[in-house]
């Protein structure tokens, strides 16, 4: 049945990584405790350097789901909870509304924050944190948006939770993300460099050799390798990299987990819970917002799944918990048409699993 279900997948991403279409994608399908891995066109389109699973892709915002699980964790150590208000962690937030949103909230996107780097026309602007804390500070919602009201995506937002996790902790973010999630996963590949005055990652010469160049969905290259993306112009707030070998283990703990700790099971799979309900529909599919992670209620299927991606990148992690399948798609070129795979691969795979029993 595996070979069954690898056709699926490659049936359905092949025609999205042709010749003709600019840089590469590398594919990994998680599925009965076995994973299968897929790679199409280059890393580098200029040397011909192939895309394979250990290619290093800049992940965007798939590395909110990591944060995201920091949370949960330190929610089940009694470190701190979902419910605590903001300024318990960071006093410097006194803005009428920011000083009354809470850590889950900013996890699940329902604080109400939607700062002007999280929405177009896209600024020139970078931005200290002391100039980010007056920004939040300054912060006034529209007419009828109040904290855990709504659902509205913000970058902003896991930014000030990356704050509030550091501060809690006393430790950098790219530390507590490692020592508490990639390490006892084994996750070896993945990493959340700093990023140098040129914007590009802080990597030794054999890890930017495994990164991918990226491109426009026109195939315009934009930036150089290692290139980072960010309107925040202090530590952590540059964007993880890693490979779909990597991100496959990731997937699999997400939805299986059988040897992983029992407390980072318990975290993983709590992040993945539905709290709230987006009314959003697209033709027969219904939304919803766990941490980090959204919900997808497809008529006998539900996917929980992150997309990410800037103009030169393009992320899915995409899971169905109830089949123990997960898929990992990263593309070096913006704008991949990654809805496939909530659509159209993961709905095909369960069908076969039923009918396999």
């Amino acid at each position: 049945m595996i070979a069954q279900m690898r056709d699926i997948v490659a049936s359905e991403l092949a025609p999205t990584a042709t010749p003709d279409q600019p840089g590469g994608l590398a594919a990994a399908l998680y599925a009965g405790r076995h994973v299968e891995f897929l790679s199409y066109g280059f890393a580098d389109d200029a040397t011909k350097q192939p895309v394979t699973p250990d290619t290093l892709f800049n992940l965007a915002s798939l590395r909110k789901p990591f944060e995201a699980t920091l949370v949960a964790l330190g929610a089940l150590r009694g470190e701190l909870r979902p419910d605590d208000l903001l300024p318990n962690y960071l006093p410097e937030l006194s803005g009428e509304y920011v000083r009354k949103i809470t850590v889950g909230e900013l996890a699940t996107h329902t604080s109400g924050l939607l700062l002007p780097t999280d929405h177009p026309p896209w600024q020139n602007d970078s931005y200290t944190q002391a100039q980010f804390i007056d920004m939040l500070n300054a912060f006034a919602p529209p007419a009828g948006v109040a904290p855990g009201r709504q659902r509205i995506y913000s970058h902003a937002g896991y930014v000030l939770l990356q704050l509030v996790l550091e501060r809690c902790y006393r430790t950098p973010i790219s530390r507590l993300i490692e020592s508490r999630i990639l390490a006892p996963l084994g996750m070896h590949a993945t990493s959340i460099p700093e990023r140098g005055s040129d914007n590009r990652a802080i990597m030794d010469e054999a890890a930017l050799r495994r990164v991918a160049q990226g491109y426009s969905d026109q195939g315009r290259l934009i930036g150089p390798v290692g290139n980072q993306q960010s309107y925040f112009d202090f530590p952590g707030t540059g964007q993880m990299f890693s490979s779909v070998r990597d991100l496959s283990t990731f997937a699999a703990a997400c939805v299986d987990g059988r040897a992983v700790d029992p407390r980072l099971r318990e975290a993983l799979r709590m992040t993945q819970r539905e709290s709230f309900r987006t009314g959003q529909k697209f033709g027969q599919a219904t939304f919803g917002q766990a941490m980090a992670w959204e919900t997808v209620h497809l008529p006998d299927l539900t996917v929980v799944d992150k997309p990410g991606g800037l103009n030169n990148v393009s992320g899915y992690i995409g899971l169905v918990p109830s089949r123990r399948i997960g898929i990992v798609l990263l593309a070096n070129r913006g704008d991949y048409p990654h809805e496939i795979a909530r659509y159209k691969i993961l709905p095909a795979l369960a069908r076969l699993l039923t009918a396999h029993g």
